[in-house]
């Protein structure tokens, strides 16, 4: 396994299509589908893998038909917020769920203030490298399964948190962070987190307190990367702007290869630029409201401030 690609940075901030933009270079990277992090076994995805080639080209495909039906009922209403579907590129953090070792199941049950995986570099050492020893075998056999040559690439908005512990488990990382205007992406997230919540029958009073530990984890999102970075100036980075990501999507991912060290391939290169119209402006219908929240604009641009100097985001006192 060498040198694989780590995208970080707080949810909502664009680290999703930064990831399916680098996705569609099949020629240089390997990554997880969402279906195949419900089964971490080798055996079990290869087998599902050929039971889907007898059913297309055997069967006619009826039964891609009926996943496709049942994907459409499970996560067409919420396309608009993330767009998730069996066969899309995902998250592997999802891969360790069946270990219990992944933020997602504090995000599944309103226990925030109980359950914390977020903080996996302050874990002791002995139960860190555990989890680290897991994750990383699981990448192993998706590595196996896509042919073995591909760079794993990876998105995970929990694993800023980890940043450190992933540099200790693959030394040769290279970390992408994406940045966005904590006003917007903050407060976006805590209300896909309610909606999430309300879905499965929680009233507000039950995950209110997880709802105000959710906002304390985003400050750390901000600040924790670039801390661990800053102690370890070998280790290869680049930082993404959302601005230039919706605006630029060619030419942030030419820099993101640049700066990475990975070559750019002419196929690769002619299908980004096919696909600049489509990904520039890129947004969701998904609307929020800071005023929601207990939280404020002022307590953000106070907490944050030198990254709003850094990126000059607007400020409420300019507005």
């Amino acid at each position: 396994m060498q040198q694989p690609v780590f995208i970080v940075g707080h949810a909502r901030s664009g680290s999703t299509l930064t990831h399916r933009l680098l996705a569609s270079d099949g020629e240089s990277f390997s990554y997880f589908l969402y279906w195949e992090t419900f089964f971490p076994s080798l055996l079990q995805k290869k087998i599902i893998r050929t039971l889907g080639w007898v059913d297309k080209h055997l069967l006619g495909g009826p039964i891609k038909k009926r996943l496709e039906v049942w994907d459409e009922k499970m996560f067409g209403k919420y396309r608009h917020i993330h767009d998730m579907s069996l066969w899309n590129s995902e998250e592997d953090q999802f891969v360790m769920r069946a270990a219990f070792v992944t933020q997602q199941w504090a995000l599944d049950v309103p226990m925030m203030d109980i359950i914390d995986l977020f903080h996996v570099d302050q874990m002791p050492q002995k139960k860190k490298r555990r989890w680290l020893h897991h994750y990383r075998e699981c990448i192993k056999r998706q590595l196996l399964l896509n042919g073995g040559n591909g760079v794993h690439l990876s998105k995970n908005p929990v694993m800023s948190g980890w940043v450190e512990s992933l540099i200790e488990a693959f030394p040769d990382a290279r970390i992408v962070v994406v940045m966005r205007d904590p006003t917007e992406c903050i407060p976006s997230v805590l209300k896909l987190v309610e909606v999430t919540w309300h879905a499965k029958g929680w009233r507000r009073e039950d995950f209110e307190k997880s709802l105000r530990m959710l906002t304390d984890i985003s400050f750390d999102t901000f600040r924790h990367p670039y801390e661990v970075l800053e102690r370890h100036p070998a280790s290869s980075r680049v930082v993404v702007d959302y601005r230039e990501l919706t605006t630029q999507p060619r030419k942030t991912v030419l820099e993101i290869y640049h700066r990475l060290g990975i070559n750019v391939s002419k196929t690769f290169d002619n299908w980004l630029l096919a696909q600049e119209n489509n990904e520039r402006g890129h947004n969701t219908r998904f609307e929020y409201s800071i005023d929601d929240y207990e939280l404020s604009r002022e307590r953000i641009e106070t907490e944050l401030s030198d990254f709003f100097d850094e990126y000059n985001w607007p400020r409420e006192s300019q507005s």
